[in-house]
């Protein structure tokens, strides 16, 4: 039985993710939450102070290195 497409209006040798897709940051600021949840890590105090040193060091450029 064949598997049905998710988006059927793409062409079926065109794989690739959109760039617009990829891309989940909105312009907004960068929270230690979100950088927690995006390394994969609970949110515990001590992840949280780890987060809040990387973005400290790393500015949002931080959140951008751990998406795809």
């Amino acid at each position: 039985m064949p598997t049905p497409q998710p988006d059927a209006s793409r062409s079926p040798g065109n794989r690739t993710t959109p760039d617009d897709l990829l891309h989940a940051r909105t312009g907004t600021e960068v929270s230690p939450e979100d950088v927690v949840l995006a390394s994969g890590k609970d949110l515990t105090p001590r992840n949280l102070e780890w987060a809040k040193r990387k973005i400290a060091a790393e500015g949002p450029a931080a959140l951008d290195k751990l998406l795809p």
